[in-house]
């Protein structure tokens, strides 16, 4: 099972539809693109030392019980969800919510995009938690990294070392790992 299929299978699809005002098959189609590129932005950011450190701090402040088992989208706390995407997209966000809202097919959004984004990246901190063993601290930041590159390699890319873009590119599926690779390139620079 990969990544992005575990933590679907945690998701009650029928309330998340029901948040973002869809039916339940455009709102796991949403969440379907929306999973790598969060999971891809966090990778290009833990690529830069400080990005990582940074990464590893937060990750180790999520609780993984919201993960465990299946996600109650009342405890998603949308507010930290937000900090999130701006943390993983920096500058980029909006150009990452267009290219996400463009690529997903005809019912997917920039505005789907938009809501649905800091609903899933508490999600996503929590299954990292999970993955990483309920913490992240310093000395695991190559434990951060090496999840994220066995998540992604998981999805078909080819994560290795420097070829970010190319593993991005693979993961995400052309224009959207294309644009990550390209935006993010080796991550955000504090």
């Amino acid at each position: 099972m990969t990544a992005v299929d575990d933590i679907l299978s945690r998701i009650p699809l029928a309330d998340l539809a029901a948040r973002l005002g869809v039916d339940e098959g455009t709102a796991e189609q949403a969440t379907r693109q929306a999973l790598p590129a969060l999971l891809g932005g966090i990778q290009a950011n833990t690529d830069d030392p400080g990005g990582a450190a940074s990464f590893a701090s937060a990750v180790q402040q999520h609780d993984n019980d919201l993960a465990e088992g299946g996600v109650n989208l009342d405890d998603v706390d949308e507010k930290d969800g937000e900090r999130i995407v701006g943390h993983v997209f920096g500058d980029n966000h909006g150009q990452v919510v267009q290219q996400l809202g463009t690529t997903g097919g005809p019912s997917t959004s920039q505005d789907l995009m938009r809501q649905l984004l800091p609903i899933l990246a508490p999600i996503v901190m929590s299954y990292l938690a999970k993955r990483l063993g309920g913490g992240a601290a310093g000395g695991q930041q190559g434990g951060l990294g090496d999840v994220l590159g066995s998540i992604l390699g998981g999805l078909g890319g080819a994560q290795q070392g420097g070829a970010q873009q190319g593993g991005l590119g693979g993961a995400l599926g052309g224009g959207l790992g294309d644009l990550l690779g390209g935006l993010l390139g080796g991550g955000r620079r504090a």
